[in-house]
């Protein structure tokens, strides 16, 4: 019985984490998830293929708005991302394919390769993103949990999840009583330095049946920093490869976007 007991331990311990992840599943934390799916589109909204944004990005500080950028932002799912900001005359794009990425800078007018700490932005993004928590991009990386409820707005209490990857990261998402996503919090560290980053949810608008947040909010450390303010989106319009493509030269870079 003990060489038992013995082998079950040590069979536990060298388990693949995401074996693990399945056996640990947290029955209350699928229900929610399953209730979030269901409130933005179900089966419908897990199979979007991309993701076409049109809006504008805004800086705060101290309360007030510093600065805005228009934007048009791709989407092919799961880790594709083309985004393009214009102020002005100026045009800044940042594209991103996996492990891989490029930027455009309109004020250099160069073409250059991300930095080894933008790609490593871009993959930690993508693990407190909603839709890739939403479409289990996660699975086998972390493990779900439920956390309870916590206060909300004035006498309404969101459920809470906790994702907590096998690194040690974790991530927080809120969803209200009928499953709609209102926050995601997490810790950002940078060398020495912690900011406690959340997303805040709002203007969530029926597109064909499916439902999408048009504002999200970004506080640091209690503070409102940004927001982004969409005007339209659109769900699964073809979209041709070549858009992710590292361009040749600035000139071509320069080019109108063609999907």
């Amino acid at each position: 019985m003990r060489r038992q007991i013995v082998f079950l331990f040590l069979f536990i311990c060298f388990l693949p984490f995401e074996l693990l992840c399945q056996a640990t599943a947290d029955p209350r934390a699928e229900e929610i998830l399953a209730k979030a799916i269901s409130r933005l589109g179900g089966e419908r909204y897990l199979k979007i293929r991309t993701q076409v944004g049109v809006g504008r990005f805004a800086v705060f500080k101290n309360g007030v708005v510093v600065s805005f950028q228009s934007f048009y932002d791709v989407i092919v799912f799961p880790d594709r991302e083309r985004t393009e900001f214009k102020s002005g005359k100026v045009r800044y794009i940042q594209v991103n394919t996996g492990e891989t990425g490029w930027v455009y800078d309109g004020e250099q007018d160069r073409v250059k390769d991300q930095t080894a700490e933008q790609i490593a932005s871009f993959k930690n993004s993508m693990r407190v993103s909603l839709d890739n928590f939403l479409r289990r991009g996660w699975a086998g990386k972390a493990i779900l949990e439920y956390l309870g409820k916590r206060p909300a707005s004035l006498g309404r209490r969101n459920d809470v999840l906790r994702l907590k990857y096998d690194d040690g990261f974790t991530v927080e998402f809120e969803f209200a009583d009928d499953g709609t996503p209102q926050k995601v919090l997490y810790t950002r560290t940078d060398g020495e330095s912690k900011t406690n980053e959340e997303d805040r949810y709002a203007q969530w608008v029926d597109i064909q049946g499916l439902k999408a947040p048009f504002i999200i909010d970004r506080f640091s450390n209690g503070i409102q920093t940004s927001r982004i303010n969409y005007e339209s989106m659109e769900f699964d319009r073809p979209v041709s490869d070549k858009i992710f493509a590292k361009p040749a030269s600035a000139r071509d870079a320069r080019k109108s976007m063609q999907l």
